[in-house]
């Protein structure tokens, strides 16, 4: 039989799994308690996934015992050739099962399917640096919109030449944060700035931060013990900000259960004219908050063991350069050089993505020794 039998054993017991669950996700007392019931759901997808692979597997090495049966003891031409077809087209697709079910055996980051909020903020290059805060922006705008992906913007503060000081926006859809963790980091451009006379190439840089949006029981807040502040918004959006006290603005003592430390967190939500729209924003903004902090500890852990660090740890890290004279990015973290700087600040940034993914999933695999 063709195959490879580890692999098949390792297989066997989470088709049991899958069963077990399926059966869990059923029952009413699982339904009632919906941390759990969330959990087991998402067990019960990704064993789903398993099971369907490992059927095509099975049947694929099939293929290939019964074809070579036939070429073995059939004499008849016409049956032979069906036969030759059937095993030249399970011998190109058993590696490449194999390798999917390898990927599919590798434990997943549990944070992969959550929304995530984005943080985007101008650093070193003043006016410039802003500017460029603003078109990464307009990136992910993009990006997001061609992913069929919800954007919402919580704060901003823009500059005063344009763009972006800081940009936080939450995003929705399916596999956000797996997707866009890869970006987080520190984004280097180099270009000759609008505000430039002289035509002198200036380096400034931006960053950004992708964090896992928090569920709400995924956190404890006492919500009795949040300040509350209600203030008029300024900016854009007519007579009516003005006016209105829709801007909140949310203290929350929480202790820091790495360091034991307590510490006041401060946030502000004046994107819509609703307060109560905004209040939920910004719970939500303290909810992800809280959650990436301790998070932090799991991360550093995965950070630890890694080699290369594709989608995790240092996020000071320099991670790409926008070289404008020459139409060129590069990605620092794998050596991925392309010459379409127009299309990709058009959002047209899935290749790069997709690279990324590829070098992570090469690195969990070395780990998991499969």
């Amino acid at each position: 039989m063709a195959g490879n039998s580890t692999l098949l054993e390792k297989l066997e017991g989470l088709v049991a799994r899958f069963e077990e669950v399926s059966t869990l996700i059923t029952d009413p007392n699982v339904i009632a308690d919906q941390k759990r019931y969330v959990k087991l759901t998402k067990e019960y997808k990704e064993l789903g996934d398993l099971v369907r692979t490992k059927n095509e597997y099975v049947q694929c090495i099939q293929g290939i015992d019964e074809a070579k049966e036939i070429l073995l003891n059939e004499s008849d031409p016409e049956m032979k050739e069906m036969a030759r077809e059937e095993l030249t087209l399970c011998e190109a697709r058993l590696p490449e099962l194999e390798e999917e079910i390898k990927l599919l055996l590798v434990p997943a980051d549990p944070q992969d399917d959550r929304n995530a909020i984005l943080e985007i903020r101008g650093g070193t290059g003043g006016d410039e640096a802003a500017i460029f805060a603003g078109d990464l922006f307009r990136m992910y705008t993009k990006y997001c919109e061609d992913k069929g992906w919800r954007m919402e913007v919580s704060s901003l503060s823009e500059g005063a030449a344009g763009g972006f000081k800081e940009i936080i926006c939450s995003v929705s859809g399916e596999k956000v944060y797996g997707i866009l963790k890869y970006e987080s980091g520190v984004h280097r451009v180099q270009r000759v700035p609008a505000t430039e006379t002289q035509g002198r190439v200036h380096t400034s840089a931006a960053s950004v931060a992708v964090l896992p949006e928090a569920e709400p029981f995924d956190v404890e807040i006492n919500e009795g013990e949040i300040k509350w502040d209600t203030f008029r918004s300024s900016g854009a959006g007519g007579q009516n900000v003005n006016k209105v006290e829709s801007g909140v603005r949310l203290r929350y003592n929480w202790k820091n259960p790495n360091t034991g430390v307590v510490e006041e967190i401060l946030i502000e939500c004046t994107e819509t004219r609703d307060q109560p729209k905004n209040k939920e924003r910004a719970l939500a903004r303290l909810r992800t908050f809280i959650y990436d902090k301790e998070h932090q500890k799991y991360i550093d852990d995965i950070s630890s063991k890694r080699k290369t660090m594709v989608s995790t740890g240092d996020r000071s890290a320099k991670i790409r350069t926008y070289n404008y004279p020459q139409g060129r990015i590069t990605d620092h973290r794998i050596n991925y050089t392309i010459y379409n700087l127009s299309a990709f600040m058009d959002g047209d940034i899935q290749d790069c993505i997709d690279h990324l993914i590829v070098a992570e999933n090469a690195e969990r695999l070395k780990e998991s020794e499969l």
